[in-house]
């Protein structure tokens, strides 16, 4: 894999975004990247590491998850193919707040967190692309916090599906269950309504 790959991949990214990269920006990322593919269930980063690393998944899936007192896991959240991971440092955070896991075989695109931001702050270009990706992820979080207080169970499960139709299948039920905020044995009730209902109606 050389850099014009790595290039096609953010290039492609960026449109599924919506966004018009230069192809200068795009050279200028990966010249700061190095690359590695990380085997499925590695932890990547635990609560408390430094932040001095940020990445981008090119392919496979990270999650992020908390640990409660008793040893259970939570997750906050799922990161494809597009999504970076491990980004807490671009947000100021000095230390990790949560795991940061592989779920598939997964291909990463590592960046100095220092690099990436310095890269932002001298780059017009690159700080209209990080605004939109800010304001992507501000609506996300407010779709999550108006799903937990406006729906149930099920509808939050329907709407999951609905918001990433690539993930159900990919990633463990367990984990979309925590992630919804249910426990695995409630989300397999829902599961088995669903597809009673759907066979009722054929």
């Amino acid at each position: 894999m050389d850099k014009k790959y790595f290039t096609d991949q953010l290039s492609a990214f960026a449109e599924k975004l919506g966004l018009t990269v230069s192809g200068e920006i795009l050279d200028k990322a990966v010249s700061l990247a190095s690359f590695r593919v990380v085997s499925k269930g590695s932890l990547l980063s635990a609560i408390g590491d430094d932040t001095s690393q940020t990445a981008l998944v090119l392919s496979g899936i990270a999650r992020c998850y908390y640990i409660s007192e008793d040893g259970s896991d939570m997750t906050r959240g799922f990161a494809p193919e597009g999504y970076m991971c491990m980004d807490e440092g671009l947000f100021g955070y000095r230390e990790r707040i949560c795991m940061w896991e592989t779920l598939e075989e997964t291909t990463l695109m590592f960046c100095k967190t220092a690099e990436l931001k310095a890269l932002i702050d001298g780059s017009a270009e690159f700080k209209d692309i990080w605004i939109i990706l800010l304001e992507n992820a501000m609506r996300y979080k407010i779709y999550r916090e108006n799903s937990f207080l406006t729906e149930n169970s099920a509808e939050r499960y329907i709407r999951f599906r609905k918001m990433f139709p690539e993930l159900s299948g990919r990633v463990p039920q367990k984990h979309i269950a925590t992630y919804l905020g249910i426990a695995p044995e409630s989300l397999s009730r829902i599961r088995s309504a669903m597809k009673e209902e759907q066979e009722n109606e054929q």
